[in-house]
Order: C-alpha cells, then sequence, then structure tokens
C-alpha cells in the first residue's frame, strides 16, 4: 500500500477481487502500473471507503470486478450510482497465477489490468429491474422443485421397507392419493418408538412438506408468469415458447439489454458464436 500523494493524479483504472466478507482493490495509473492495493470490508461503509480511496488516486476511468453476479453484486450496485464504467472481469490470468500462485491482491492487480487493456471483461448485468427479480425468484422455484423431487423420492423408498401392513395399503395408489391420503393421517406422536408409528410419522410429515412445497411452486409460479407478462407479452405470445423458456431467455438478457450490440454478441453469450463466420469480442457480451 502506498501513499495517494506519490500518483501524478491523471487518470487510473481499479480492479477488485470480491469474497464473502472482505474485497481486495488494486489501482494502476495511465500507464498501467500498480500505484496501491488495500481491502475493504463488504458493507456500504466498506464500498464508500474503497471508491474514496480509488478517487484520491485521480479520476476513476473504469473498474474492474470479479463475481458481480455473487460476491460483487453489492459493491457493483452501489458503483454504479455514480456513473463509473464496471467491467466484469470472467477469468484470473493463469499464466500470472501459475508464476505467482493464489494471492488476493494479485487477483486485484490483475482485475485492473484487465479492466485497463479491455480483456476477459464483459459488460456485466446491471441486477436492478425485475428481471433480476425474476431471476430470483425461479431460482427459488428450481430449488422448491427439488426439495419436492426428494420428498417423493423419499416417500417412495420408504413404502418399499414398510412393514406389510402399511405397504399393503399404499402400493396401488396415484401419486396424489397417496400423498394426500399420508398428509390425513393421525398418527399417535408419543408412539414413535413403535416401528409402524415410526413409519407413519415419517410418512405424514413428508407428505406434508411435498404439499407445501406443492403450493409454494404454484404460487412462484403466478409471480414469474406475471412478470413475463409485464416484459415480454411479444415472446409468450409466440408459438412454442412457455413461460419457462421465457424466463430463462429474460434472465441471460438481463435488465440491460443494450450491453448486446448484435446478434452476434447475443450468439456469443448464448455460446453458439464458433459457429459464426467472425469470432465475437469478449466485451460485447455480458
Amino acid at each position: 500500500m502506498s501513499n495517494p500523494s506519490s500518483s501524478n493524479h491523471q487518470g487510473i483504472v481499479g480492479g477488485v477481487d470480491t469474497h464473502k466478507d472482505l474485497h481486495f482493490a488494486a489501482v494502476v495509473n495511465a500507464y498501467d502500473r500498480v500505484l496501491a492495493s488495500n481491502s475493504f470490508p463488504t458493507t456500504r461503509h466498506g464500498y464508500k471507503s474503497m471508491l474514496n480511496w480509488m478517487q484520491s488516486f485521480g479520476e476513476v476511468k473504469r473498474i474492474g470486478v470479479e463475481c458481480t453476479g455473487t460476491y460483487g453484486a453489492g459493491l457493483l450496485r452501489y458503483l454504479q450510482q455514480f456513473g463509473i464504467e464496471i467491467l466484469e472481469v470472467t477469468a484470473p490470468d493463469k499464466t500470472d497465477r501459475r508464476k505467482r500462485g493464489k494471492d488476493d491482491t494479485i487477483d486485484a492487480e490483475n482485475a485492473a489490468h484487465a479492466a485497463f487493456a479491455g480483456i476477459r471483461t464483459i459488460t456485466p448485468k446491471t441486477r436492478d429491474g425485475m428481471v433480476e427479480s425474476l431471476r430470483v425468484l425461479k431460482l427459488c422455484r428450481k430449488t422448491a422443485i427439488a426439495a419436492r423431487r426428494i420428498a417423493l423420492q423419499m416417500i417412495q423408498m420408504n413404502i418399499i421397507s414398510a412393514p406389510e401392513a402399511i405397504r399393503e395399503s399404499l402400493r396401488t395408489m396415484t401419486r396424489m392419493q397417496l400423498i394426500r391420503t399420508l398428509a390425513a393421517w393421525r398418527p399417535d406422536l408419543g408412539g414413535y418408538r413403535d416401528i409402524s408409528t415410526a413409519y407413519k410419522i415419517a410418512f405424514k410429515s413428508l407428505a406434508r412438506r411435498y404439499l407445501e412445497l406443492h403450493d409454494e411452486i404454484a404460487d412462484l409460479d403466478v409471480m414469474i408468469s406475471v412478470i413475463v407478462d409485464e416484459l415480454a407479452p411479444e415472446l409468450i405470445a409466440g408459438k412454442a415458447i412457455g413461460y419457462e423458456s421465457a424466463a430463462q431467455l429474460l434472465i441471460t438478457v438481463g435488465d440491460n439489454p443494450e450491453r448486446l450490440k448484435s446478434e452476434a454478441s447475443f450468439a456469443a453469450l448464448c455460446g453458439v458464436n464458433q459457429f459464426l463466420p467472425h469470432p465475437v469480442r469478449s466485451t460485447d457480451t455480458g
């Protein structure tokens, strides 16, 4: 860490290696030479201190930030309000990493070098609009579906090993008949030491869990469909495109689709640009 007074106060470029509790930052001058590095807590006060620290070296031209969708999301939202160009650094410099090993300060410096040169960078999603709301709801729905599937699998597996008297009454039922029957059971909770009663308690718990998740997924489907209808009614009106596909397309594009400057950049985002006759610059996608 050096004294800001040593800078000539020309335009500078910042780089940030993001983590859960602490961000590591570095600044480079107009000649891509490292001026200083420092670390800051991942709080609003920490973000403010980081920006003030960078600005003490000169006018901040741009900042390269790693992991803007996860650890760097809070920092991204904070910096966006100041109109500073933010680039997401997509990957560490593997050659430098092999030579020098893993070091947070070095990673921050590499992020600054990448932002300065415009390499290994993309325009990040802004994550400040309804598409971000859609992403969060869709992720919640995905985990709820997985949990519901696990609950059903556990019911089916336990039926196989359950006492014969319980198994015989359940094996011919359809899925929803089974779930509703088990959820309606009223086993004696005090008799959990008995094998049959323990199975009934477990079945009831799993069935109620399944139904609660089923209702939760239905509620999330309503919220997701409303957002999709507001953002892309023309997309839903098209043939062979449902709410699931439309939602994923919107999430992939993000709240700032203007960062996709051409059909080629969208192809790069979708991972099909290798089929195009000309390569796409990485800074056109995010």
